[in-house]
């Protein structure tokens, strides 16, 4: 008997939420993010919109729209001032959901938004409104398409100057004009097509109107194909390139990770099997977001715990076509003066990724144990291997004798 009644009674809630929605009820959320800061914006959009802005400054009169003006905030039930701070006043559809809105930006404490949140909540026909509701709303009402709204969660999210700019771009409606163009396209073809099977047996049509629609529906074809087989690169910028370094242990795989992200991400020790789980950092490489993984190193283990990291490293490295096995341990290149080195001419590129430097004459064994893992001589640039470019002349660190 109290289950029915708890749920005739959400269904009520449902139903008086749905019958609230329908009519264009008022919302409010704080617009600018959580926590402490200098200022906070709490905006409201929907027809109580007006009121609540009269009620919360205590006057009748709005201020011009788009026009910010200083006003004391306060609690509309005790009349208590919760704050002195600018409003500003958007008139419908002249705001971003298209309803009349209204924007409070008063001091970002704690205790000052969450007053205004308290006062606001107490008005007749508002209520919090719901993750994403003002974008629905300005979706709902035509002032975004869906490719701009999802352009503005991207711009939201973004970390770096790549992410910032294709989502700006698409919000700005690059994506959504080449889309317009192709449905206008398939709209003119798909009209001459009628046209011939309703008119073929008249004169008003011509003879290769077929043929036409036919040359652009390939056309167009073709287009989208070229569209689809980017290599997911919007994708990827959106979410960020994953990298796996993977290979057997004690190669200098999180000596590599530590020597890209420069601090201490993993623990690099002489004792194998010491990364037993994946280890990922966030890399900005250029403007472009890169997810780099360091994995356990793959042997046949004994350990039960390194048998799991080790299991882990094999699906981390299958996920994506993103891998970068760590060099294997090989003979270092011969020096700079030496008969095979100069036989291979000037213009070859040796890369060293060096950590046990002992008898080594390259310059990875100059460098500081734990910089850089096992030397390997690879072409730059070739598929598989992740090396960042050479250091220019007398730039390389000092050799140093190992700790006693």
């Amino acid at each position: 008997m109290a289950l029915r009644r708890a749920l005739s009674a959400a269904g009520r809630r449902w139903a008086q939420h749905l019958c609230t929605a329908a009519w264009g009820d008022t919302i409010f959320a704080v617009s600018s993010g959580h926590g402490r800061c200098g200022v906070a914006v709490i905006r409201t959009s929907g027809p109580g919109s007006r009121g609540a802005l009269q009620s919360l400054t205590g006057r009748p009169e709005l201020p011009p729209p788009r026009v910010l003006a200083l006003r004391r905030i306060r609690d509309p039930a005790t009349a208590e001032p919760l704050d002195r701070g600018l409003v500003v006043w958007f008139a419908g559809p002249q705001s971003f959901t298209g309803e009349d809105c209204a924007e409070l930006h008063v001091h970002g404490g704690p205790a000052v938004v969450s007053g205004v949140l308290r006062a606001l909540g107490r008005l007749p026909g508002l209520r919090p409104a719901e993750p994403g509701e003002f974008t629905r709303r300005a979706f709902r009402r035509g002032k975004l398409d869906l490719t701009a709204v999802e352009g503005l969660g991207d711009l939201i999210r973004a970390e770096t100057e790549a992410q910032r700019r294709q989502a700006l771009r698409q919000m700005e409606g690059e994506l959504g004009r080449l889309y317009q163009r192709w449905s206008e396209t398939l709209t003119q073809a798909l009209a001459h097509l009628e046209a011939y099977i309703d008119f073929s047996e008249d004169d008003n049509v011509e003879e290769e109107v077929l043929s036409q629609v036919d040359a652009t529906v390939r056309e167009l074809e073709q287009e989208v194909g070229a569209h689809l087989q980017d290599g997911r690169r919007g994708e990827l910028l959106r979410g960020g390139v994953h990298a796996v370094i993977a290979g057997p242990p004690n190669v200098g795989k999180s000596s590599l990770l530590n020597l890209l992200c420069q601090r201490p991400a993993a623990i690099v020790s002489p004792v194998a099997g010491t990364t037993r789980d994946v280890v990922e950092v966030a890399l900005n490489v250029g403007g472009y977001p890169l997810v780099l993984s360091d994995t356990a190193g793959l042997r046949d283990a004994t350990d039960p715990v390194e048998q799991e990291g080790v299991s882990r490293a094999r699906d981390r490295g299958a996920e994506g076509p993103y891998a970068t096995p760590a060099p294997r341990e090989t003979p270092c290149p011969p020096p700079p003066s030496s008969p095979a080195r100069q036989a291979r001419g000037s213009t070859t590129s040796w890369s060293c990724w060096h950590s046990s430097w002992r008898g080594c004459e390259c310059v990875g064994a100059r460098r500081r144990r734990g910089d850089v893992g096992h030397p390997v001589p690879a072409r730059r640039g070739a598929p598989g291997w992740f090396l960042p470019p050479p250091r220019p002349p007398g730039a390389e660190t000092p050799w140093q004798a190992p700790p006693a």
